[in-house]
């Protein structure tokens, strides 16, 4: 059934990708988030299912099917689904921003460049401003690697997540669970 779901999910990403335009690669992408618990114990963990589209003018969609989280630990991950996400009302993360074509235009293959970007993050029924700074590799002319430079820190405040958090240290029967989450990724694009 969560494949059906992420499958209707990702079906809009699908469509609207053409030859200008550069389409994240699921089974060579990453997005990862470390958990801290009883305030020294990090955990890893990502996401089995990310989406994402770069047009011609630079727009840049992004989604991350909420689902697919990967604990390593099957209750956990459903309890995540459940009581911090709470995927049946929010399914999805999606990331929107605007990257200037030149940019990618510039890049010769073989080189790296360092950018900032500015994106609105929309998580759990709430919008944030955050900015991500990134390392974009021009592999080939239809190849390119954007990687964070630095993790991104998601505060759970941030989103509406902090009763979920609580909930989650509750029923583990934790003492804390950081409310403070640092993101790291790497998204292989390709035309």
């Amino acid at each position: 059934m969560k494949s059906i779901i992420i499958g209707i999910l990702l079906l809009p990403l699908s469509l609207v990708a053409s030859a200008g335009t550069w389409t994240v690669e699921n089974d060579s992408s990453n997005v990862n988030f470390i958990s801290i618990k009883k305030g020294d114990i990090a955990e890893v963990h990502h996401f089995k299912s990310v989406a994402g589209t770069l047009n011609d003018k630079g727009q840049f969609d992004f989604l991350i099917a909420l689902a697919s989280v990967a604990t390593n630990i099957d209750i956990r991950d459903e309890r995540m689904d459940s009581l911090l996400f709470e995927v049946d009302k929010y399914p999805q993360l999606t990331l929107k921003a605007q990257v200037d074509p030149k940019l990618l235009a510039s890049l010769a293959i073989g080189s790296v460049t360092v950018a900032t970007i500015d994106a609105e993050v929309a998580l759990h029924g709430n919008k944030q401003k955050m900015a991500f700074t990134v390392s974009i590799a021009k592999l080939s002319d239809s190849h390119i690697l954007v990687a964070s430079v630095a993790p991104v820190i998601v505060n759970a405040s941030s989103f509406g997540l902090t009763a979920g958090v609580e909930k989650l240290r509750e029923v583990a029967g934790l003492s804390a669970i950081s409310k403070a989450v640092p993101v790291s990724f790497m998204l292989n694009l390709k035309q």
